[in-house]
C-alpha cells in the first residue's frame, strides 16, 4: 500500500516537474516589455534629438516620449507635477531643479550653443560683426524677433540686457515682435515668416528652420554661451534607460551630430 502511494505520489512529482519546466520555457521565451521612457529637452535640441533618438530607440527596442519646450518652462511642468525619466535643459535651470529636489544630483553636461542672428533665407545681410555694427543694424532693421520672456527661454532676459548695453531699447521697442518659446513659437518662424526682418535666438534652434540664414553671433563682449545638461529626475521610472540615453548622447557620433545642429562650440 505504501509503495503504491509513493509510485502516485511521484508520478504527481514527475508531472509537476514537467509542467514547472514548460512554464519556464515559456517565460524564458516570451519577449521582454519594451520600455517607454518620458523625456523633457528643450528645444534648443530638438534637431540633434530628432536625429539621434530612432537608433537608441532601434538599439534597444525602447520608445522615447519626448516633450520640448524652453528650458523654464520644462522646469515649471515639472515642478507642476509633470511626470518624466529624463531631462535635458540649461545648466542653470537644471542646478536650480537640483536644489529644490525634483532632481537628483549630478548632471551632466552634453552640449553647448549661443546666441545667434538670422534673416530670411535670400534676404540681405546686414553686418553684425562688432558691437558698434549690430548696433545700427538693429536700429535700421524694421522689426526684430527674440522670445518672450514669459516663455521660459534663457535668452530673453540677456537679448533684453544686450539692447541695454547698446543703449537702445526705447528705439527698438516699438519694432520688437516676441515669439512664445518652444516647438511651436519659435524665433525663427518669426524670421521665415517675414514678420521680423532679424531674428536674435539659441543659433542651435535657428539652424533647425531651413527658411533661414545664420549671418553672425553675438560679439564676444554681447555673447552668452548655453550648457545644455541632462540629469534624472527624482520621480524618475526609467532610471536605468535614462543613464543608457545619456550616455549615447556622449558618443563620437553623437558629437558629430551636435556639431552640425551648432550645439558643440
Amino acid at each position: 500500500m505504501v509503495g503504491r502511494i509513493a509510485g502516485r505520489n511521484s508520478g504527481r512529482c514527475g508531472l509537476l516537474g514537467a509542467g514547472a519546466l514548460a512554464a519556464a520555457l515559456l517565460v524564458a521565451a516570451a519577449p521582454v516589455r519594451a520600455a517607454e521612457m518620458n523625456a523633457m529637452i528643450t528645444t534648443a535640441m530638438a534637431a540633434a534629438i530628432e536625429q539621434l533618438g530612432p537608433p537608441f530607440e532601434r538599439a534597444h527596442g525602447d520608445t522615447l516620449h519626448i516633450v520640448y519646450g524652453p528650458s523654464g518652462g520644462l522646469a515649471r511642468r515639472l515642478n507642476g507635477g509633470e511626470p518624466a525619466d529624463l531631462i535635458i535643459v540649461e545648466s542653470k535651470v537644471l542646478d536650480e531643479l537640483i536644489r529644490q529636489g525634483r532632481v537628483a544630483p549630478g548632471r551632466t553636461d552634453i552640449a553647448r550653443t549661443a546666441i545667434g542672428i538670422a534673416v530670411r533665407k535670400g534676404a540681405p545681410r546686414p553686418d553684425v560683426s562688432s558691437a558698434a555694427a549690430l548696433k545700427r543694424t538693429l536700429l535700421a532693421a524694421r522689426s526684430i524677433g527674440y522670445t518672450a520672456p514669459a516663455g521660459g527661454g534663457v535668452t530673453a532676459a540677456h537679448i533684453i540686457g544686450v539692447l541695454e548695453k547698446l543703449g537702445i531699447v526705447a528705439e527698438v521697442a516699438p519694432k520688437v515682435r516676441l515669439a512664445a518659446g518652444g516647438p511651436n513659437g519659435r524665433v525663427s518662424v518669426l524670421v521665415s515668416s517675414g514678420e521680423a526682418e532679424i531674428g536674435l535666438q539659441l543659433v542651435s534652434e535657428l539652424m533647425s528652420n531651413p527658411d533661414v540664414e545664420v549671418i553672425g553671433m553675438l560679439p564676444p563682449e554681447l555673447q552668452l554661451t548655453a550648457v545644455i545638461s541632462a540629469a534624472i529626475p527624482t520621480g524618475s521610472r526609467e532610471v536605468e534607460l535614462a543613464n543608457a540615453f545619456i550616455r549615447h548622447l556622449a558618443t563620437p557620433d553623437a558629437m558629430t551630430v551636435f556639431k552640425a545642429k551648432g550645439l558643440a562650440l
